[in-house]
């Protein structure tokens, strides 16, 4: 039936094999993190529910995630923030973090074959529990968290050079106010002078890439975010930045989707966080639906899989965390075969003729075509389970491994 279009299906499947999805690592503790002394979660991130067996030290995490990832067709990367610091009981400030608290994770990533990406933490800690960080009116604040990110970047260079491909360094900041703001222009001059001071040194991007994420607001900063969409994308276009679109970080109605073709034109890397918002920035885990479909079509119909970094950007304590890695990973890649599996270059001939009653119909037709049989026979030749079965591993661990923590 699909190759009546012309298409390939072998040839969808390597190319969706191709591309790698950056598994975020705080998915399986909650955003809890490793530091000696742990900070209740803020920074308007939010965590519901309380799902048996999370995994509190880095040998569990990375045990969790190996399973996830042997489920999931083809081959990714693993996303850690700076919480998930090995330190051996050590209290290290986040303003003296090293490549060496992270050996343990390069170690791993070498033997998995993956690759690593990371992001400096600027939340959960007391020198953010105002909710401003590098936008802080105190210069001493904002030199610590300024500090906190240069090493960032620096970690994330270590991870490049021991792997062999770049590390996306990421920089997202919960810096706002909860009511209308008097005055929005000097924080975000205060912010434009921080990210300044960490990007001073010049890091090759062959070890590192630089991202900065939007959002549009949080609780505890409604009415104002000092790192809007309008402020980092100008940022990132001024001084070489990849812009990170996180698809919870918008208003409702804005479509992430709708953004790639927009950037292309400009920005020779884009980043996102694909992530669920149900109503607010929720972040639930990634589902199989209309949005999700059509960023992957936005992505493989435009040939940009070599310019857009897709990590992932969810968290949900009230089901099994490898299921919802497993379920929400495993989406993002049946979304980018589907998306190769459209008779694209047909559809955009179509558009530019005007035909938009034969374009209408095709679309509606394969929305009914046996995509679930090749998904299954892609799931099979990357040699994990097709379907629904992979839950009957993921049952098992959970009374082998979970239930005993």
């Amino acid at each position: 039936m699909y190759e009546q279009w012309g298409i390939d299906v072998e040839a969808a499947m390597r190319d969706t094999a191709k591309i790698p999805i950056s598994v975020h690592c705080w998915q399986g503790d909650d955003v809890t993190g490793f530091e000696v002394n742990q900070q209740e979660l803020s920074g308007g991130i939010e965590v519901t529910g309380d799902y048996p067996g999370k995994a509190s030290n880095g040998e569990e995490l990375r045990q969790d995630l190996e399973k996830a990832l042997s489920l999931i067709p083809g081959k990714h990367r693993v996303n850690l923030h700076a919480i998930y610091a090995e330190t051996d009981g050590k209290d290290v400030g986040r303003d003296e973090l090293e490549p060496h608290h992270f050996q343990r994770w390069i170690n791993w990533a070498k033997e998995n074959g993956l690759g690593l990406d990371f992001n400096p933490t600027l939340f959960s800690h007391p020198k953010a529990e105002d909710g401003l960080t590098l936008a802080h009116a105190d210069e001493n604040i904002r030199r610590f968290w300024i500090e906190h990110c240069r090493r960032s970047r620096k970690i994330g260079e270590a991870f490049g050079k021991a792997l062999g491909t770049p590390a996306l360094t990421n920089i997202w900041i919960p810096d706002g106010f909860k009511d209308v703001p008097s005055d929005r222009y000097t924080p975000r001059l205060r912010l434009k002078d921080s990210l300044d001071e960490i990007f001073k040194e010049e890091i090759d991007p062959r070890h590192n890439l630089d991202a900065v994420e939007s959002k549009l607001f949080g609780i505890g900063s409604e009415a104002y975010v000092v790192g809007s969409h309008e402020f980092y994308l100008s940022y990132a276009m001024k001084n070489n930045k990849l812009c990170l679109l996180d698809t919870g970080h918008y208003h409702p109605t804005e479509m992430v989707s709708n953004k790639i073709s927009a950037f292309l034109p400009f920005q020779e890397k884009i980043a996102l966080h694909v992530s669920r918002p149900v109503r607010w920035d929720s972040d639930h885990v990634v589902a199989f639906d209309d949005e999700l479909k059509e960023l992957a079509l936005e992505i493989v119909r435009n040939g940009a899989a070599e310019k857009v970094n897709i990590g992932l950007d969810f968290f949900d304590a009230s089901i099994n965390r490898i299921a919802a890695w497993v379920i929400g990973t495993r989406n993002m890649c049946k979304a980018l075969l589907f998306a190769h599996l459209m008779p694209n270059e047909q559809l955009k001939q179509l558009q530019e003729a005007g035909n938009y009653t034969e374009r209408l119909a095709i679309l509606e037709e394969f929305k009914t075509y046996p995509f679930g049989a090749v998904w299954d026979y892609y799931c099979e030749t990357h040699d994990v389970p097709p379907a629904a079965e992979w839950l009957t591993e993921v049952k098992t661990y959970e009374k082998d491994v979970l239930s005993t923590r």
